[in-house]
């Protein structure tokens, strides 16, 4: 199992644990996320590629790893998502740019190499 799948692991294990210790707050989050995430504009692939874009720019290795994943689910190419980082980068500088490591690394997991 590789890096990006542990960060998953991790999150959903910390949402089963504060399900049960903080349910009021965690089914208040999860509320919002799931409205938040029913907008019409932007399908599902281009909402997860803005979220890989973010994630980037945050610094958040969970949330490189879930994105990332989600994306190639949504449909996303390996490029898509590539370029969705750079963006991050061309908004964030040099340090959204080292966390293309972990982006290059949960595509690596999720997505099929480029055919060269």
């Amino acid at each position: 199992m590789g890096i990006a799948h542990k960060k998953i692991e991790q999150v959903t294990e910390l949402t089963r644990r504060l399900s049960k210790e903080y349910p009021m707050e965690t089914r208040a989050f999860l509320g919002f996320l799931q409205k938040a995430e029913q907008g019409k504009a932007l399908d599902l692939r281009v909402k997860e590629l803005v979220n890989v874009g973010l994630a980037v720019a945050a610094q958040c290795e969970w949330c490189i790893a879930l994105h990332v994943e989600q994306a190639v689910k949504a449909g996303a190419t390996r490029d898509e998502v590539v370029e969705a980082g750079f963006m991050a980068v061309v908004m964030h500088g040099g340090p959204a740019y080292t966390y293309m490591v972990l982006l290059m690394e949960a595509l690596d997991e999720f997505c099929q190499a480029p055919e060269e």
